[in-house]
């Protein structure tokens, strides 16, 4: 057996290695530097302390973009050291970031042991490769996002450490190949167990859903799906439970080959990012689809989020958590005893609100961050919650699951055309959300981002916003003299969101900027912490229309005048010197 010994490596702190509501997010060349890496998985062991490390077993595992496999070897390394157990690795280091928090709450170990923890090496729906972002962030025992508690810990680490341990003689492990090798080191036993990526999370999966009414439904010769990867890490999945579990035809997987750069692309599920399943749903403005699938759907790079589309129809992910809890007790056979509650993040529209009242259940509105949910499920106070963000997700696991969400969906299809599969017209994507809206009424929403801004620009535009509160009469006043007619109603409430966590009484204040009208609409401003240089602002535009002659019109045109008083009131342009945004969603 191999011999390892523990040797201390001298080091100075690094600046900047805050972890934000997903971890640690850089360029890889700041990430590749001399003990960059080191020094912040020493602070995360630190931060965790002896008692949640000496003995534990971890999950390292990402979505294998570039410097994935280094990362991996440098973390077994020093989990060794540390006086970890045992490492559980997906196979080539896959494992979507809802497959991490399964395996952390599910898999059993040839030895019995269970994972207390995981080191998630991915930077979600960034862009990878040499020049791009690489990220890592510690998720719990339950399987969910570190609490402020312990990021606060780590960063706080990062500024005095002096030192690290790490294995001396601990070969690289050869992750391509599943099994497990064992090493000895000055405390004993330590092995490292590479297994099969799918299993543990595919086991839950059809543990929820009614897999044989979905295959049903994709066998049907009336049904076609397609499934766009973006060459992240929900391809390796895709391909064993769409094609192998489900009968999917292996035609309908795209860009299913996970990629260390996702192929050149931008690895998040939106209509600007996924241009080829947008062209293939015939949603493409230049180019034109005679026959598109009759449901589509994609996955950003670590597989957490996803995009729902119809034929010639996109499902606005505040639209989709909405309908997914309105259906879901019906359809979904884990939730036929009924949701627990339901959750949204504060920018998410207000649809989910209003399925919550209609079904007279518990509702929380909530920061943005996962695990701000996660408190509320391991609470038992939520079942569905979702984010405009593309997020989706459930209480089976811990972090949003785009292949859920998509599961739930295939099912709620399966559950309205169970007695009209073998002929007959087909209730189609489009039909669920457009029969939702007669229901429930329709949340025109769309969502302004501006990426890499300069950092003091965006906080002057945001003091901006903040000083105008003050005064909601003089708010009011800018907005007559931007539409003095009536399609702009005023503003009645305007604050900076702030939230008392009902489960551990904790608050967290500066949650964005908010301006709520007489009518319902909302304007909402946030800065993004998810990008890895620049600031990132966020505008979000809602507007709810309960008469059913007007919840057919265009959302862009809907919503223009409520954009217009947006920009001009934020002064934009002259903060950021923006004509238009990066992104439209």
């Amino acid at each position: 057996m191999v011999m390892f010994k523990i040797i201390r490596v001298e080091t100075t702190p690094f600046e900047g290695q805050k972890p934000g509501t997903s971890g640690l997010r850089k360029k890889v060349k700041v990430f590749i530097q001399p003990h960059y890496l080191q020094n912040f998985v020493q602070a995360t062991f630190n931060a965790l302390g002896a008692d949640r490390v000496k003995g534990a077993t971890l999950v390292v595992s990402g979505d294998g973009r570039y410097y994935s496999k280094d990362a991996i070897q440098i973390i077994t390394k020093m989990a060794a050291a540390n006086g970890v157990r045992r490492v559980w690795i997906g196979q080539n280091g896959l494992l979507s970031t809802p497959a991490v928090s399964a395996v952390v709450r599910e898999r059993v170990g040839a030895d019995g042991s269970k994972a207390t923890g995981a080191f998630i090496l991915t930077a979600s729906h960034n862009p990878g490769g040499p020049h791009e972002d690489f990220g890592i962030k510690y998720n719990m025992e339950n399987g969910g996002p570190a609490p402020e508690g312990i990021t606060n810990k780590i960063y706080e680490n990062t500024t005095t450490l002096k030192d690290y341990l790490i294995a001396e003689g601990l070969p690289d492990v050869d992750i391509s190949t599943t099994g497990v090798s064992s090493f000895e080191g000055p405390e004993g036993k330590f092995d490292v167990d590479v297994f099969d990526s799918t299993s543990d999370y595919l086991k839950l999966l059809k543990s929820i859903f009614d897999f044989p009414s979905i295959q049903k439904l994709l066998s049907s010769p009336n049904f076609s799906f397609c499934y766009d990867a973006l060459h992240g890490v929900a391809g390796v999945h895709a391909k064993r439970i769409f094609v192998a579990e489900l009968g999917a035809n292996e035609s309908s997987l795209v860009n299913c080959v996970p990629k260390e750069d996702f192929g050149g692309g931008h690895p998040d599920p939106n209509l600007t990012y996924a241009k080829e399943l947008v062209a293939r749903m015939g949603l493409s403005t230049t180019h034109s689809e005679p026959n598109p699938p009759e449901f589509g759907a994609a996955a950003d790079g670590d597989g957490d989020r996803n995009m729902i589309l119809g034929k010639r129809f996109f499902v606005t992910p505040s639209d989709s958590v909405a309908i997914i809890a309105a259906n879901a007790v019906q359809a979904i056979p884990y939730f036929s005893g009924g949701l627990k509650g339901v959750a949204r993040s504060m920018p998410t529209s207000a649809a989910l609100d209003v399925v919550a009242k209609h079904l007279n259940l518990k509702f929380f509105e909530v920061p943005t961050g996962w695990k701000f949910f996660g408190n509320l499920m391991d609470a038992g106070m939520c079942s569905i919650c979702g984010e405009e963000s593309f997020g989706t997700g459930s209480d089976h696991i811990r972090e949003k699951d785009g292949i859920w969400a998509v599961l739930a969906w295939l099912s709620i299809l399966a559950y309205k055309n169970k007695d009209n599969l073998g002929g007959g017209n087909l209730v189609t994507v489009e039909d669920i959300v457009r029969q939702h809206w007669a229901t429930y009424g329709r949340h025109y929403y769309t969502r302004y981002d501006y990426e890499n801004v300069d950092v003091g620009a965006a906080k002057e535009l945001m003091a901006h916003l903040v000083k105008l509160q003050s005064s909601l009469d003089e708010v009011n006043k800018i907005i007559k003299g931007i539409h003095s007619d009536s399609d702009v109603s005023s503003v009645v409430h305007a604050d900076e969101f702030e939230y008392k966590d009902p489960v551990d009484g904790s608050v967290s204040k500066h949650q964005g900027i908010r301006y709520l009208f007489e009518d319902g609409s909302r304007l909402v401003f946030r800065l993004s912490g998810t990008g890895s240089e620049g600031a990132t602002i966020r505008l979000y535009i809602e507007q709810y229309e309960k008469d059913s002659s007007k919840i057919g019109r265009d959302s862009q045109e809907a919503l223009a005048p409520l954009v217009e008083v947006a920009l001009k009131l934020s002064k934009m342009q002259e903060y950021t010197g923006r004509s238009a945004p990066t992104v439209i969603t």
